[in-house]
């Protein structure tokens, strides 16, 4: 199993988010899962790489040219993928994933952690989707999403499908209890597929 990890270039201004970070990537690298992260070296991207390395655990990193100076790319990674664009980072990092996870972070994070949910509720994936919920951090993002809800703009099964965990254990839960929202568009069917049904 493969979790793609979202996380900021930051380390944040809490010790919870270093401590937290931490403890989730080892958790991981200690039940043999691999990490997809966004192959930096600095803030919580550096802290989940370090603690999941120090664990044994195999980490996989995607950096885009342009960044890998900025982000100072990871010497140590078990592999490290160097992409011309940032589209490509964050195709290559979902394409890797089998899963999910938005720890901490800013733009970058939410811009990676809409596009991945964005999809998933088009139907172009199925996989878990989950946010690393430290210190409340995301807990406006959900109370927004459940508003979404609320007011039309999004199906229960689409709101429920962005869910909070608190640790490795939490992330597990899930991905054996998944189940994906349908898809929000779905396409016609063909006269063969309407014919094939009788």
């Amino acid at each position: 199993m493969r979790v793609t990890i979202y996380a900021g270039s930051a380390p944040g201004n809490r010790p919870a988010f270093v401590q937290e970070a931490a403890a989730f990537a080892r958790g991981l690298a200690e039940r043999g899962i691999e990490i997809v992260y966004g192959g930096g070296s600095v803030g919580l991207m550096g802290v989940v790489a370090d603690a999941a390395l120090a664990a044994g655990g195999r980490v996989t990193g995607v950096i885009p040219t342009s960044l890998a100076a900025a982000e100072v790319a990871h010497p140590s990674l078990t592999e490290l993928h160097i992409v011309d664009t940032m589209q490509e980072r964050k195709s290559l990092m979902a394409a890797l994933g089998d899963c999910y996870v938005a720890l901490p972070g800013g733009v970058g994070t939410l811009e990676e952690l809409f596009e991945v949910w964005a999809e998933l509720i088009l139907g172009h994936h199925r996989k878990p989707l989950a946010v690393l919920n430290t210190d409340n951090y995301w807990s406006r993002l959900l109370s927004l999403v459940a508003k979404a809800g609320h007011y039309g703009f999004m199906s229960p099964e689409e709101s429920d499908s962005l869910v909070a965990v608190s640790d490795v254990d939490g992330l597990l839960a899930l991905t054996q209890h998944w189940v994906p929202p349908a898809p929000r568009w779905r396409a016609e069917p063909s006269v063969d597929e309407l014919a094939a049904h009788g």
